[in-house]
């Protein structure tokens, strides 16, 4: 769906380069993560991305298409979803939607529809000056897939989100997934990237240091070990075995059957310090 080579971009009057020749490709029906710390470069890809930036250089394709060439009707196959959404704020919700739904071709669903996935069924006639954050981040979901784009791009989905409303939207995009989007996440929330991308990509300073699945990355960077939490004498231990042969590790098999066990958990990485260890920075 998306092949990208040798990507670069400088901002006019910048003194280096935002991006320093990327490489990445998105197949159709995947949903890719871009993770990196506030300046890492991932606003800037998915600027490009959207049409938004067009003075790059290196390749940027979709669909086989360079988007520099692309024209209006490259607006018809993407929905946009940015961190800091903006409406018409003395307008309602639904009147935001059937505004932007105007603009489209092929959307024809029920704006309720979609506010109702959301849970801003009764909002719906609310001003948006009225909204919260969180309440502006939902709108601006049911904005982006109005049209039943091809490819969404979404930054930071789940920001200013209580965990309810985070696993609402998260249910959300993997249903956009199973629909047969493709699904582009900019975010610096591993929790939620480890939840929702098939695949991620680290990016710090413009580059990118590595791109894999998250469970791949965890087993990767992990330790292959259990760490056992049990208690003996009303006070808590810990011990941690290697997994290899753990069914016939004695000791492990002693501990499970003669004492109670309050946690049992595999040593994989966690991708934040993943992130820390192959890019020396945090997601700050």
């Amino acid at each position: 769906m998306i092949n990208v080579e040798q990507l670069s971009y400088r901002y006019p009057g910048a003194n280096k380069r935002t991006l320093q020749g990327i490489d990445f490709s998105i197949a159709r029906g995947e949903v890719f993560g871009f993770l990196g710390p506030s300046g890492a470069g991932k606003s800037t890809t998915q600027k490009i991305l959207i049409g938004a930036l067009r003075n790059y250089t290196g390749s940027v394709q979709v669909q086989g298409q360079e988007i520099r060439d692309l024209g209006p009707d490259y607006y018809e196959k993407i929905g946009v979803a940015f961190e800091f959404p903006n409406f018409y704020s003395k307008f309602t919700a639904l009147e935001n939607l059937k505004m932007f739904q105007s603009l489209y071709k092929k959307s024809k669903d029920n704006p309720m529809d979609i506010l109702r996935k959301v849970g801003l069924e009764q909002a719906a006639n609310m001003k948006v000056s009225q909204f919260s954050k969180g309440m502006k981040m939902r709108l601006n979901f049911c904005r982006a897939i109005l049209h039943h784009p091809d490819i969404l791009f979404l930054d930071e989905p789940t920001s200013g989100l209580d965990p309810l409303n985070a696993k609402i939207m998260k249910d959300l995009i993997l249903e956009q997934k199973s629909a047969g989007t493709t699904v582009l996440i900019t975010t610096h929330n591993m929790h939620a990237a480890e939840e929702l991308c098939d695949r991620v990509a680290f990016i710090v300073d413009g580059q990118i240091s590595l791109i894999d699945s998250p469970r791949a990355l965890k087993l990767h960077h992990g330790q292959k070990r259990v760490r056992l939490e049990y208690t003996l004498s009303n006070e808590k231990h810990i011990e941690e075995f290697p997994m290899h042969n753990l069914g016939e590790n004695t000791r492990f098999l002693q501990l499970i059957r003669q004492h109670p066990i309050e946690t049992l958990h595999s040593l994989e990485g966690t991708l934040d310090q993943i992130f820390i260890d192959v890019t020396g920075r945090t997601l700050v």
